[in-house]
């Protein structure tokens, strides 16, 4: 997940160079249709941004009486329905806070869906613009690819939890652990990260720390984020390391007991 801006909720945006690589290599990856192509009319290719614009710019040989080019608003394609995750948001979590009365499905709802209780990812066009407004090289045609690639890695980061809480479960009286908050710290990697990066391991490309409301007692997880090897379908690899942190009594014995074989 994320630091705490308005942008990143209810998840980060910063391991988007990552998805954006595994994306396009994975296009670009797929072999070419069998059936034979009839190119009398095949569709002309494409174009970029920059050729579409320079088609409406003047030249010095426009003769001076042309018209001025017209005014052209691309129509987006892109999602506005946002999809509710399977990620309980604690109560207690002051991050993106929701308006009152709005939906899940609605921009300014930066939080937790209304009926469930769950954090929502952002939409399409949400993603879109954010990367837009940070400088990204965002496509609209990467984001049909990107964002269930993003929610899919932050579902993966929560079922690794799951299994850290399991133990707990039969003694919670609240419901199970909830996500109080999140936070992007890609520019501090963990000692377990660094000590693998020593043995010759690839470093991890993000990095991010969870805070779980268990109940009313706090645990924390690190999540460290890997590119993972290709898995012969053309779709992009991750590898996650989710664990509790050493920073408290709590996550030094959850490891203890998960290193020993005790929970």
């Amino acid at each position: 997940m994320a630091d705490k801006t308005a942008d990143a909720c209810p998840v980060d945006h910063k391991t988007r160079d990552a998805w954006l690589a595994q994306a396009r290599a994975s296009e670009a990856a797929k072999p070419p249709a069998s059936c034979p192509v009839d190119h009398s009319s095949a569709k002309p290719p494409p174009q970029s941004w920059t050729q579409t614009i320079s088609s409406y710019l003047w030249t010095s040989s426009s003769p001076s009486t042309a018209p001025p080019p017209p005014t052209v608003h691309p129509r987006s394609n892109l999602d506005e329905n946002r999809v509710i995750s399977t990620i309980p948001r604690s109560s207690s979590g002051s991050a993106c806070p929701v308006p009152h009365g709005a939906s899940a499905n609605a921009e300014v709802d930066t939080g937790s869906d209304a009926a469930s209780g769950n954090w929502v990812y952002p939409s399409e066009k949400m993603f879109f613009d954010a990367m837009k407004r940070k400088g990204y090289d965002a496509r609209e045609t990467d984001m049909k690819t990107v964002v269930p690639i993003h929610n899919a890695v932050n579902e993966r980061a929560w079922k690794e939890i799951q299994q850290w809480e399991k133990p707990y479960l039969e003694q919670s009286k609240c419901g199970g652990p909830k996500l109080e908050s999140f936070a992007n710290k890609m520019d501090r990697m963990t000692p377990t990260a660094r000590f693998n990066t020593i043995l010759g391991f690839s470093a991890p490309f993000d990095r991010h720390d969870w805070v779980i409301d268990r109940c009313g007692t706090r645990v924390d997880y690190v999540i460290d984020f890997y590119s993972g090897k290709p898995d012969g379908k053309g779709g992009p690899s991750f590898y996650l390391d989710v664990r509790p942190k050493l920073n408290t009594w709590e996550g030094v014995k959850m490891r203890a007991l998960r290193l020993t074989g005790l929970s």
